[in-house]
């Protein structure tokens, strides 16, 4: 029996697929790229994106027409608005939360799906499912909005928000299946308490809950014996890791410190990442920590969204440009060597053109090496998909054309800077470009070696950079 699985959106999503792999192929499926063969297909969508959602609507339908012709089982989990959930009822024959998928083998069964773990365990699910059983969370669609303050509903009612308590221990308790043989992403946190208005996190993962810290800890030793080169830390917030159990679990800049000293003691080199974290808890000690150890990568992705003050307050941040600028001069002192990305949304409901014109200003001062543009879209559950949406497509389009034009300046002017120089980069990848491979420094700038050896992927090598374009280098082998 084979299945096929689609992963949409971010890497968090990724890193989730390697866990819902993981509980299939012990029902005894294999794994199938060609979705046309396969008798279970499911996808982890992203209600965060229209586009994504598109997606899964179109894999549906052409999924349902095919059951009349072949036996077909679909599911759909991953980061889903709970009005998506409703209406992915009707279409797929299972909808679960990621918390819910040790449970999946007894859903599965309920189809009828013969499978060899069935006919080893006889399916007894109180006695003998591999991974502990969850509670699906009740999430009350009237009282969602992203201020956890009063609000109103249609028959006038005071309604409170209540954030829905989500129990990941049986999901984190999966062991993963890892796609690389060479970077692993480990979730450390899960949810988000902030209530950005242009996002829907809050409603499609819940509140903020931190992963233990010894199981993060005995993952990442593990990996780190393994052999892995590039371990990145996930959550919504990683940086808000423990505030939700403050007093019982350990900061964020007090793991990182943890994996830090393994890192000291190791003898296999590897490089820690982690994204996504929030200015409104980006702490000096972070930054300390990562300049202290060697294997912590001189690289930090810190969302901006927007350069313009009266916008940040739209959307919610409770950050200042101000405050933005004093995490960014912070990063400098300390660790001069790291390289900065960041997250901006272009064209947010009622941004005028001194306002977009404040955000090039911002760019222009940070001078990022990468910036992750976004036209804004209206997301249903997010609080600003009640506002209209009065920047024009065109318009967005314009600004954002803008941006990565600004921001190739500035990336230039970087790559400038490492010609000639010796770096250690990790190959990643077969390029796009016929007969070289594609490589990453330590703070993730694309490094394009003429190479055709595949064996040299997922290994660490010494290049000498020899020629610069805006967004990429090339670089030759010296060892």
């Amino acid at each position: 029996m084979k299945y096929h699985l689609m992963t949409l959106g971010c890497q968090m999503n990724k890193s989730d697929s390697e866990r819902v792999q993981s509980v299939v192929e012990k029902m005894g499926f294999r794994y199938t790229d060609n979705e046309e063969e396969a008798n279970l297909v499911g996808i982890l969508a992203c209600s965060v994106r229209q586009k994504a959602i598109d997606k899964v609507y179109s894999k549906i339908h052409k999924w349902n027409k095919q059951k009349n012709k072949r036996n077909l089982i679909t599911f759909v989990s991953g980061c889903i608005l709970p009005t998506d959930q409703e209406k992915f009822l009707k279409l797929f024959d299972m909808v679960f939360t990621m918390n819910e998928l040790p449970e999946f083998p007894q859903m599965l069964s309920q189809y009828g799906i013969v499978t060899p773990y069935r006919i080893e365990n006889d399916f007894e699910p109180e006695e003998s499912l591999p991974f502990p059983k969850t509670e699906l969370p009740t999430i009350n669609l009237n009282t969602i909005t992203f201020n956890p303050a009063q609000t109103k509903s249609k028959a006038g009612q005071t309604l409170i928000l209540k954030k829905p308590e989500v129990n990941m221990k049986g999901f984190w308790d999966v062991k993963p299946s890892y796609q690389s043989a060479f970077e692993a992403f480990v979730p450390i946190q899960n949810g988000c308490d902030k209530f950005c208005t242009f996002c829907a996190v809050p409603y499609t993962r819940g509140r903020e809950v931190s992963r233990p810290s010894v199981e993060i800890i005995a993952e990442v030793k593990e990996l780190i014996n393994k052999g892995f080169k590039t371990i990145t830390l996930l959550g919504q917030n990683v940086n808000s890791y423990g505030l939700d159990k403050k007093g019982e679990e350990i900061s964020f800049p007090e793991l990182l410190q943890e994996i830090g000293k393994i890192g000291d003691a190791s003898l296999n080199p590897f490089w820690v990442y982690f994204t996504s974290p929030h200015p409104r808890d980006m702490t000096v000690d972070v930054i300390e920590v990562i300049a202290k150890y060697k294997c912590l990568a001189n690289q930090i992705h810190i969302p901006l969204q927007s350069g313009d003050d009266k916008v940040l307050i739209r959307m919610n941040r409770k950050h200042s440009l101000s405050d933005y600028r004093k995490i960014i001069h912070t990063i400098r002192r300390i660790t001069p060597e790291a390289t900065i990305f960041t997250d901006i949304i272009v064209g947010f409901t009622s941004e005028n053109d001194d306002q977009f014109q404040n955000t090039v200003k911002a760019l222009d001062e940070f001078k990022f090496n990468m910036a992750y543009i976004a036209r804004y879209s209206p997301r249903p559950g997010a609080a600003s998909s009640r506002w209209i949406d009065d920047v024009d497509h065109e318009t967005k389009k314009e600004r954002l054309q803008i941006l990565s034009e600004t921001l190739k300046v500035h990336s230039l002017a970087y790559n400038k800077k490492l010609l000639n120089r010796e770096l250690t980069v990790l190959v990643v990848k077969k390029d796009r470009k016929e007969g070289h491979l594609s490589a990453l420094t330590e703070g993730k700038i694309i490094v394009r070696i003429k190479s055709s050896n595949e064996e040299l992927i997922g290994q660490f090598l010494k290049v000498k950079i020899n020629s610069i374009s805006g967004f990429s280098t090339e670089g030759v082998v010296i060892s």
